[in-house]
């Protein structure tokens, strides 16, 4: 028996309250990302995050992303995932 697709919630995020956030700790788009991997490793012991690119498209144009990087993303600045959604 094959186990049904399971659909992935899209969200669309307030790219300019995760800026004001990563400026606020004073980190660069790289240090962020890095800093969104060590979140994430140590709340799933998983090994992921985000790629610069993404990061500077949420950021600049609002791309919509899957509710789970946006969770990451929050891990990463160490808040609720909701302060990033877009109103």
């Amino acid at each position: 028996m094959e186990r049904p697709e399971i659909e992935e919630e899209w969200v669309i995020p307030d790219g300019l309250s995760i800026r004001r956030k990563r400026h606020g700790r004073k980190w660069s788009p790289r240090e962020f990302v890095a800093a969104i991997g060590r979140a994430h490793r140590i709340a799933s012991g998983l090994t992921d995050t985000i790629s610069p690119n993404l990061l500077q498209h949420i950021e600049e144009k609002n791309e919509r992303i899957p509710y789970e990087t946006l969770c990451m993303i929050a891990r990463g600045l160490d808040c609720d995932p909701a302060d990033l959604l877009a109103d």
